[in-house]
């Protein structure tokens, strides 16, 4: 989801480059934000516009794309280190549904169980 771009209220809008500057609202990175002023969105934007808008043409993913004269730059797979965070952060039923979503995506690929693994390591 987008986040607010400061004082505005405003929203990121997802796009093919990030913009260039402070007034440009444009991002192409998931789950990021537009420039500090100008006019965003006035709601945030999801996974949907996310893949409708940005990831055309096998851009942007794992990396975003910067725009020529941006001053907020790509990092390395900073797209799929965002989408990386979101799942980790699911609870057990919403991992539940992604998984079967997953699962249903691939083509040919076998159904397999996912079991939550919780593990505790203690140093002496």
């Amino acid at each position: 989801m987008t986040q607010e771009n400061g004082s505005s209220g405003k929203h990121g809008v997802y796009a093919m480059k990030t913009g260039a500057s402070a007034s440009n609202n444009e991002t192409s990175i998931c789950g990021g934000k537009g420039g500090s002023s100008g006019s965003g969105a006035n709601s945030p934007e999801y996974l949907k516009e996310f893949i409708e808008k940005t990831l055309k043409d096998g851009k942007n993913w794992p990396t975003s794309t910067e725009g020529a004269d941006t001053t907020r730059k790509s990092t390395t797979n900073d797209n799929a280190d965002a989408v990386a965070k979101d799942l980790v952060a699911l609870n057990s039923d919403e991992k539940t549904i992604v998984a079967g979503l997953l699962a249903k995506t691939i083509a040919g690929g076998e159904v397999v169980e996912i079991r939550v693994v919780s593990s505790t390591f203690v140093s002496i």
